[in-house]
């Protein structure tokens, strides 16, 4: 990995192409996302949550065995939205560091790309950078990417906890069955719970409106329904000759 600050000088020629698979972290059957996204997220894929060391994550389910991606085809994603974490391409964000001397740091986010990444000067990619040294659309869209994974690390755990704490997280162990004789199953997990979430009620309702967690909550709980779709599209993989 060959990070390095993107400016409009040294990489002012710069092409990166939009491309996924095995090599780019894809193939995953489950991918962490921030609920800035669930609103996008709760039309395609089901929406879980785990705990882990240092608190509650979300999770959207992508596939039952280990590194499949049922929603990546050969083309690359199938589906309409595609989780921020892998939309950030070979880009990463970062602040500036403290000036030894003393002075403020500067708190605008940086964007870094990494050189070492396959897509990184790929002549058929898209350009970073206009002629004239503004940003491109795609670096744009990046930028925008970015920001949503860094604010969403920032927030997401006490977003999470505090959901938790209104009682809408349950613990689970989902079952899925194919057929009559292929099940799988997927322990420890964590899902918004229906009943508790209709049975919400006057300061902790009033509380998660407010915040905006109550409509975050309500969009993990709805793409449960997305279940089907991801037994259909295992079916379909299973039957591909």
């Amino acid at each position: 990995m060959n990070r390095v600050l993107l400016n409009n000088v040294d990489h002012h020629a710069m092409k990166v192409a939009i491309l996924s698979g095995a090599a780019f972290g894809d193939c995953a059957n489950q991918l962490p996302v921030f609920p800035s996204e669930f609103q996008e997220l709760q039309r395609e894929f089901a929406i879980v949550f785990r705990r882990n060391d240092d608190g509650i994550d979300a999770y959207v389910l992508l596939g039952l065995d280990r590194d499949e991606n049922l929603f990546l085809g050969e083309h690359g994603w199938t589906s309409r939205y595609v989780p921020a974490i892998q939309r950030r391409g070979p880009f990463s964000i970062a602040l500036a560091r403290p000036d030894p001397g003393g002075a403020p740091a500067n708190t605008d986010l940086m964007i870094h790309v990494d050189l070492d990444d396959p897509r990184v000067g790929d002549p058929d990619g898209l350009p970073l950078f206009l002629d004239h040294g503004g940003n491109a659309p795609y670096l744009d869209e990046a930028g925008a990417v970015l920001t949503v994974i860094f604010e969403g690390m920032q927030t997401a755990r006490a977003i999470n906890a505090e959901l938790e704490a209104a009682g809408l997280l349950k613990p689970v162990t989902m079952q899925i069955d194919l057929d009559d004789e292929t099940q799988y199953e997927v322990p420890d997990l964590l899902t918004v719970d229906p009943q508790a979430l209709a049975e919400l009620s006057g300061d902790a309702l009033e509380r998660l409106h407010r915040s905006g967690l109550l409509h975050a909550a309500t969009m993990a709980a709805c793409s449960l329904g997305n279940i089907p779709e991801l037994i259909a599209r295992k079916n379909r993989k299973r039957a591909a000759p």
